[in-house]
């Protein structure tokens, strides 16, 4: 799916991060969401690679990169954490300041990211999601059926991941099955690279954890934030699927500008899986939001 694309890994600490790059031109970092890995991305990322340097990257807990223990609080787990494993990434590659394209959980991230280290990020896209805090704090009956997940997750130890490890893939197909459209709009080997990497011993920890800090450690950071006026300065481009659950829950704009300065944004005719289902879509709103040379 990623012919020309070179494969590298980053070590930072005792987390091993798999990744890839392609592409010359201005730097343009890739984030996933769950329960996917960087192959999420195959539909947009070669046609990207003609115009910029792009990387991808496996988030800690997902695809090739590593399952560390979530520590407490789920610390290991935080955005913030991920946010310094996105630095690593782009520095080992001698990129310094770079724009970012993200999806569902890494745009959570890329959230984090642009907060955290607003010096490194010129501008961001973020697909399909609203602000973490406000979307826990607005959750209604019609959010909470459509993304049971979130709720599932976080359930202490050992319940959540001993019912996924009991039939991984069974709870993949679950999770993007359910949603508009369905299975059939996703290339099967980008489904047997998902199978693959949830199959993977530790996956269903890693999962777990990500979601449990995204419920504990990250509102408080978010809830800092907000106390303390924070804003993200960035240009901020958002899109959602108008036949997924976040843009009937939620006024993404409206929250968004609560959360960044510079925001603009639409709804596009899609699920919630922006790349694979509206590629065409997500390049054509790329090549126009992102600076290119």
């Amino acid at each position: 799916m990623f012919e020309g694309f070179d494969r590298f890994e980053v070590r930072r600490g005792e987390v091993r991060l798999a990744c890839r790059r392609a592409g010359q031109g201005e730097p343009l970092l890739l984030m996933h969401g769950h329960p996917q890995t960087m192959a999420m991305w195959h539909r947009v990322a070669p046609q990207l690679a003609q115009r910029f340097s792009v990387v991808m990257m496996d988030l800690r807990g997902y695809g090739d990169s590593s399952r560390p223990e979530a520590g407490p609080d789920n610390v290991a787990y935080s955005r913030r954490e991920m946010a310094l494993d996105a630095v690593a990434v782009m520095q080992s590659q001698g990129f310094e300041r770079f724009q970012v394209l993200a999806h569902d959980r890494g745009a959570r991230v890329a959230h984090r990211l642009a907060a955290d280290h607003a010096e490194r990020v010129e501008r961001l896209m973020l697909l399909d999601i609203a602000p973490t805090l406000a979307m826990y704090t607005q959750t209604s009956e019609a959010f909470a059926r459509a993304y049971w997940h979130w709720f599932f997750l976080i359930q202490p130890p050992p319940l959540p991941e001993g019912l996924i490890e009991d039939d991984p893939v069974r709870f993949l197909h679950s999770v993007m099955g359910a949603r508009y459209a369905g299975l059939a709009v996703f290339d099967p080997a980008a489904m047997a690279e998902y199978a693959r990497c949830i199959s993977l011993p530790g996956s269903a920890r890693g999962i777990c954890s990500d979601y449990r800090a995204s419920a504990g450690i990250d509102l408080v950071h978010d809830r800092a934030d907000v106390a303390a006026g924070l804003r993200l300065a960035q240009p901020l481009r958002v899109l959602w699927g108008d036949q997924g659950i976040v843009g009937k829950c939620f006024d993404v704009l409206a929250l968004w500008r609560e959360r960044a300065i510079d925001v603009s944004g639409r709804g596009v005719d899609s699920g919630h899986y922006l790349p694979e289902q509206v590629p065409q879509v997500v390049l054509d709103e790329a090549l126009g939001f992102f600076r290119s040379t």
